[in-house]
């Protein structure tokens, strides 16, 4: 079953203790969190003593998506903030740092999270998402919300799907009532859903419709 990860980019940053409640009497059992540096991607969000601050409010899974240059500089610091998983970008890392880079984050005791930017073959990267615990694909280019699904990526998740089965394979950008279905349906079960979620008129009633989307 597709699970439901709402989006901090998305919320009212004036009010986030507010909006993780809102998120928990929702129905949802983690939320996403955009780290975002101003370098790899043209945006700059937050950093750890934000998180620290949203540890301190809930006790929900904190899904970290670290868009960084250089995320194993930082991620102690988000672990130690109250970090459950991180998600760095293979893209970050690239193909001489990637093991030391996993074996890194094994180190600190988070589950493990390899996201692609949309031009980003994942086939060559097979051999290191059997080794983590999550493949996430960004369905927008990353730096901002609020952006336009680019169905392509549907390819790479059921190039993913097919090859390991089991991985847990989260989707990330335009994610809606419109692409839930299509995701889903490639192979998709773990929709980060921004603007669709918090800017619903029912977030609980939006939540259960997309958990209950079978594949």
């Amino acid at each position: 079953m597709p699970q439901v990860l709402p989006s901090i980019l998305a919320a009212d940053f004036a009010h986030l203790a507010d909006e993780l409640a809102r998120c928990r009497a929702a129905g949802a059992r983690a939320v996403h969190i955009d780290v975002m540096d101003a370098h790899f991607v043209p945006n700059l969000t937050i950093g750890p003593p934000v998180l620290a601050a949203l540890r301190r409010c809930t006790d929900l899974h904190l899904d970290v998506h670290l868009m960084m240059s250089d995320p194993l500089r930082y991620a102690e610091d988000f672990r130690e903030a109250g970090a459950d998983a991180l998600t760095i970008h293979v893209e970050a890392v690239g193909p001489r740092r990637i093991a030391a880079a996993i074996a890194r984050l094994r180190d600190l005791g988070v589950a493990v999270g390899l996201a692609f930017n949309p031009d980003t073959d994942p086939r060559l990267w097979l051999r290191w998402l059997a080794e983590a615990d999550l493949a996430m694909f960004m369905t927008v280019y990353p730096g901002f919300g609020g952006q336009s699904f680019i169905p392509e990526v549907r390819e790479h998740i059921r190039i993913v799907r097919q090859a390991l089965p089991r991985l847990p394979i989260q989707v990330d950008g335009g994610i809606n009532r419109h692409t839930i279905p299509l995701v889903v349906a490639d192979g998709a079960d773990r929709l980060v859903c921004g603007s669709a979620f918090f800017q619903d008129a029912d977030p609980a009633g939006f939540l259960a419709w997309a958990e209950g989307v079978a594949r």
